[in-house]
Formats: structure tokens, sequence, C-alpha cells
């Protein structure tokens, strides 16, 4: 389910970025709509697949890391309340950016390479290891402060919103409406965590891809922040968005749907005292 979730949302993802860093005196597309299109015209479908290597690598690990940070701490807490959830889900984001960051590094890199004969990186291994012998570790952990300011309260606003739904709407495992009720409690909660943060991604998108095509242009998280809106005003930090929200909730939604549902029957009645089992969590990347 992980695995279709990153196939049907990658377009999306790869979209969100090439929009997010474009430049504001030469911008290449008009929105969301004609970015799709410019780049199955101009590089294919494959296009819109570029840097998919990273986030499918990624996913098995960072999925184990969230679920067990996130249920480890949840018991470690002693209460299963709202403030909890928010608290077991923003541990398992902090954590999992020792993964998440280098893996969206290279996604990112990959995503706006060109295509054909003049692309610098053969994959995202090769993208890593360029880069990491050049800059070292601290090249390849290149937007790690942002990534955590993004995802330690995504992941917070994501559970808590999961369990606050599911709770609300009586989700227990024989309710006949069941699977709709998770559909619509894991696509909320995909949408609500990504506008929680989402300026952080922009700046973050705009780091990592810095230095791409020319010099450098960022000293940090505020220099990037401070430039970016000098330049293009407070909508610069919605750029992207409505790419990003069209694949949260589809994405999400089966993703959370899926891993409760079956949770729920691989643990039989035990699991039945809570409303939803841990999610699969992975805004971001899935």
């Amino acid at each position: 389910e992980c695995v279709a979730g990153v196939l049907v949302g990658h377009p999306f993802d790869t979209v969100k970025v090439r929009l997010q860093v474009q430049s504001v005196e030469k911008p290449q597309y008009r929105g969301t709509l004609h970015c799709f299109q410019s780049i199955i015209k101009q590089e294919s479908v494959l296009g819109l697949y570029k840097g998919l290597g990273s986030p499918l690598m990624g996913l098995t690990f960072i999925n184990a890391l969230v679920f067990g940070v996130q249920g480890n701490t949840l018991r470690a807490l002693g209460q299963d309340s709202p403030l909890n959830q928010f608290l077991a889900g923003a541990a398992a984001g902090a954590i999992q950016c020792v993964i998440c960051c280098p893996m969206e590094l290279a996604k990112t890199r990959l995503q706006l390479q060109d295509a054909g004969p003049a692309r610098t990186y053969k994959g995202s291994l090769d993208c890593l290891a360029q880069i990491y012998r050049r800059e070292g570790l601290r090249g390849v952990n290149r937007g790690m402060v942002s990534t955590l300011l993004r995802e330690t309260p995504s992941f917070g606003v994501y559970f808590l919103t999961y369990d606050v739904m599911t709770r609300a709407m009586g989700c227990e495992p024989h309710d006949h409406l069941l699977v709709p009720k998770l559909l619509l409690a894991g696509g909320t909660s995909g949408i609500t965590s990504w506008l929680s943060t989402y300026p952080m991604d922009v700046v973050k998108s705009r780091l990592q891809a810095d230095g791409l095509q020319g010099a450098q242009r960022y000293h940090g998280i505020i220099d990037c922040m401070r430039q970016s809106y000098q330049a293009e005003g407070w909508r610069v930090f919605t750029r992207g968005l409505a790419s990003t929200l069209l694949r949260a909730f589809p994405v999400n939604a089966a993703t959370f749907a899926t891993v409760t549902v079956v949770l729920t029957y691989t643990r039989g009645n035990e699991a039945s005292a809570a409303p939803a089992g841990p999610a699969l969590a992975q805004p971001s990347s899935l």
C-alpha cells in the first residue's frame, strides 16, 4: 500500500518541488496544471517520476522508525490522550529526520536536474555519494534543521488529527462504515499536517536545491525566508500547495485506512479497545 501511495503521489511531489524553487525572475511554470503539462511535453511522463528511487528506498526504514517511536512514546507517556498523541507523533517526526533529510535532498536534486545526457546524477545513491565527496556529512544533511522544524510539529498534528477524528466518528472494528470513516480521517490528517508547516517545506526545498544551478544564494533558514519574502511577498510560502493537497488526501487516506484495518484484524479484539491502531505516517514522503 505504501509503495502504491508513493507511485500515485510522486508526480504531485515533483510538481510541488519545481514550483517551490522556480526563479521569480524567469518563472518556467504558471501554475500546477501548466507545470504538469510542461514536464510531460518536455521530459515525457517519466519526468514526473524523477527521484522516485529515493522515497522508495527510504520508505521501509522511515515507516519502521515512525511506527516504533510513536507506539513506544505513547506507551512511555502512559495515557492515550490527544496531547500524548501529539507528543508521540512529534517524537516520531523528529527521529525519522535522520533518514528523511538525506533522502529528500537526493529526491529534490534529481527532480530538478536536466533530462538526458546533461544530467548530473545517475540516481539517488550516486547523488548522495557525489554530495558526500564534495561537502562531506554536512552536505548530505543539508536542510536538516528546516526538515526538523517541518516534521516535528507536522507529525504531531498528523497523529493528533487522526486520533481526534476517529474518536469523534466512533470508529469501531465492526462498524460497517469503518473504511469510509478511516479514509476521511486519514485524508484530513494528511491535509492538516501539511497546512500546519507548509511554509517551512518551501524553505527546505529551496535550501536543498540551493547551488544546483550556479552559486549558493542562501546562508541559512532566516536568510532564505528573508530573501524569498523580499522577492515575492508572503505568497512565496504557498508555492506548490495545490499540488501538495491534491496528493495528500488520497495518499494518506488510503495509507491510514489500510494500516488501521490490517492492524485491527491481525490483533483481533485486543486492538478494538482503541479506536485505531498507530498510523503508517510519513505525510512528507508518501
